[in-house]
């Protein structure tokens, strides 16, 4: 069921100051909305923003090389030497992408991270390590577990980063502080899947203000050139329902577009991920992350390709019987001769 994130829904519909997710839920309710639950966070502080100042590399008896960190994490959370000054403070770090002069996630001794792992001061390696440099998995922010997040990459623009200073917290940073509503939809009311449907049925519920986005994003968008059969065209669509339900194709129709100039390198944007990670969708590439927030944001399902590796037409049709389909998370499923399939 979708989870609705304030933050995201008052991007299309004004909300009131201080709205919490207690009342969101009874706003809902009354245009048949229901609240499924609300999720509080797994997580909890201190987690604030830390500075490596030095990271020596220590190879180790078994082979694996850790690294005695000092991270400045600010007077209020740095360590106090024998005599009385705010120092660094030592961690033990094990992750590949760690070194000196990067902005991290550091979780203080109190914090207590999902699958209620607690935080706390450890002797380790011949040190005593007196927090942790976290990573994606570890917070709950996604799966990736190569290495800490290193801040620089975590799609702030240079501004942002900038602007990051030791024990900043990074609870609020990252939203981790944030509860979720959870809601209950009817199979008839497939838009409220999307931010830009439950922002209208808010408005419904409340007058607040409304505004469709797809009508301004309608107005920028440029029109293509009048096709004109016998054109060359980019890449070829068909479509080939030899399965309509109830003579109803799955599919009437298919747009595909070009884009150029496009840098598959890129980061996606944090604000982007943050919101693809609390509606419970994995973080994946610029490509992929686009086409899923719009579909969130909108409603409307898309797929990116690479031109370069398309071969023959984009064909739309049934699966064929005892087809299978592994998805980007690597998991096989078997598919039904009414699954629709874009091939």
């Amino acid at each position: 069921m979708p989870m609705i994130d304030i933050d995201w829904l008052k991007d299309h519909v004004e909300v009131p100051e201080g709205l919490t997710y207690e009342q969101l839920a009874k706003d809902l309710v009354k245009v048949g909305l229901e609240e499924e639950e609300i999720h509080s966070s797994q997580v909890t502080g201190p987690i604030v923003v830390g500075y490596v100042v030095d990271a020596t590399p220590e190879p180790q008896k078994n082979g694996k090389v850790i690294n005695w960190c000092h991270v400045d994490c600010g007077d209020e959370w740095n360590e106090t030497d024998e005599n009385g000054n705010k120092v660094p403070r030592g961690i033990i770090c094990g992750a590949p992408n760690m070194k000196a002069g990067e902005k991290v996630v550091v979780t203080l001794p109190g914090a207590v991270l999902p699958g209620d792992f607690k935080i706390e001061p450890r002797k380790t390696y011949g040190h005593i390590s007196n927090g942790m440099c976290a990573s994606e998995r570890e917070l709950g922010l996604g799966d990736n577990h190569n290495g800490i997040i290193l801040l620089r990459e975590y799609g702030f623009s240079e501004a942002e980063y900038e602007a990051l200073k030791p024990g900043q917290d990074a609870m609020h940073l990252l939203h981790l502080d944030q509860p979720l509503l959870e809601i209950n939809i009817t199979p008839d009311r497939g838009y409220t899947l999307s931010y830009r449907g439950v922002a209208r049925e808010y408005h419904h519920s409340t007058s607040a203000v409304y505004t469709d986005p797809a009508i301004a994003l309608n107005e920028k968008a440029p029109e293509p050139a009048d096709y004109q059969p016998g054109t060359p065209v980019d890449i070829d669509i068909e479509i080939d329902d030899n399965n309509p339900i109830h003579g109803v194709p799955g599919c009437d129709r298919y747009y595909a577009r070009v884009v150029k100039g496009f840098d598959p390198n890129a980061h996606t944007p944090s604000w982007m991920r943050r919101r693809l990670i609390r509606a419970g969708m994995r973080s994946i590439a610029l490509a992929v992350d686009v086409t899923n927030y719009v579909m969130l944001d909108l409603g409307q399902p898309m797929h990116a390709y690479d031109l370069d590796k398309l071969e023959g037409p984009i064909v739309v049709r049934r699966a064929n019987e005892g087809e299978k389909l592994t998805t980007l998370d690597g998991k096989e499923h078997d598919l039904s001769t009414e699954d629709l399939l874009i091939t």
